[in-house]
């Protein structure tokens, strides 16, 4: 067992993809510089040359497009976005061109980019610059989208996506988790497509909680909580909301009754909703009580931190409801924790 950090994790990963595919190129705004992207593509255009790890200028949509026609031509582009926001102009080009040539051309051209995009709060990111866009790329077909929850994902997933799998990624980092550490055991690496799938990470009896990213950790926190007052949380992660796997979530519902899903997102037309959706259409009869959902207020992110605090979900939100939801009619405490980003890294002014 090793402790690497969700930055390390990341960072092993792409001189993994240099190292082991001389095809493999990186772009990215700051993918050069001394801070590397948050830290994970530090020293790598010293190691492997400029002409494959690149810094770009601010033109989305012009750089996937080169992007599109490199992996047309037998390139291996990893694309990374400082902010997911930004990917938003890049949207004709992943879209409209890397998600469907596959299809368009018969199965005869494949377009493997690797686009990296980086979520979540911090305090005084604003409406623009905060955003999670899992169930926007989700709800296209041919895109494969990941939210790794930590640095064991990370590098399972990315060593599947990056040498094996030949189509479009989006892979979604929280912001709030470069920094924390996480128990990585290399002998028991997942590989290929089970590298996708759902897992349950705690398991419980009374409530089920589907998580995505960051509220994965937040749901362990309110599960180890709660089982103080007697209420067992059954945890399941995500990790790629295009590799749902049904069964696992409706034998888990079967077995707690009671479903609630934890997203790093709006709750409409959301991840939270698919979720609901599987569950309606295939095992009604297993809930005893309605779904569920703790996502973003549904306004656009405000800059103030104190407004900041109220918008995003908690682990007082959160535990008030599973409370709620687990019916126990026990006097349970809530915690008086407003801020997430408090908890897992210290912001001292904006951005």
């Amino acid at each position: 067992m090793e402790i690497i950090s969700y930055r390390e994790a990341l960072r092993e990963s792409m001189e993994s993809a240099l190292a082991n595919n001389d095809n493999t190129i990186i772009f990215g705004q700051g993918a050069d510089d001394y801070k590397g992207i948050f830290g994970t593509t530090i020293g790598l255009a010293e190691k492997y040359g400029k002409h494959r790890v690149q810094d770009t200028p601010l033109c989305e949509e012009g750089m996937t497009g080169i992007c599109v026609g490199a992996a047309l031509n037998g390139i291996k582009p990893i694309h990374i976005h400082i902010r997911a926001d930004f990917v938003f102009l890049a949207l004709n080009q992943i879209l409209n061109m890397a998600a469907k040539y596959k299809y368009m051309f018969g199965g005869h051209y494949d377009v493997p980019i690797f686009i990296r995009a980086v979520i979540g709060r911090s305090w005084g990111q604003g409406a623009q610059h905060s955003q999670s866009p899992q169930a926007l790329f989700s709800h296209f077909p041919g895109l494969k989208v990941i939210m790794p929850s930590n640095s064991q994902s990370i590098i399972e997933s990315y060593q599947y996506l990056l040498n094996e799998y030949s189509g479009p990624v989006i892979s979604l980092e929280h912001r709030l988790m470069y920094d924390l550490n996480f128990d990585v055991d290399r002998d028991q690496i997942r590989t290929g497509k089970d590298a996708l799938a759902s897992y349950i990470v705690r398991e419980g009896k009374d409530v089920t909680i589907v998580a995505t990213s960051i509220m994965v950790l937040e749901a362990v926190r309110a599960a180890k909580y709660l089982a103080e007052y007697g209420i067992d949380c059954e945890i399941i992660d995500l990790h790629s909301t295009t590799d749902i796997e049904h069964s696992l979530i409706i034998e888990s519902v079967k077995k707690t009754g009671k479903l609630l899903v934890a997203d790093t997102s709006w709750v409409s037309f959301g991840v939270a909703a698919e979720i609901s959706r599987i569950i309606c259409e295939n095992a009604p009869q297993y809930l005893t009580a309605p779904v569920v959902n703790v996502g973003m207020v549904p306004t656009p992110c405000p800059t103030a931190k104190s407004l900041e605090d109220l918008y995003y979900p908690n682990l007082e939100s959160l535990i008030s409801k599973i409370i709620n939801l687990s019916g126990s009619g026990k006097n349970i405490p809530i915690p008086d924790e407003k801020s997430m980003a408090d908890v897992y890294k210290k912001f001292k002014g904006p951005f």
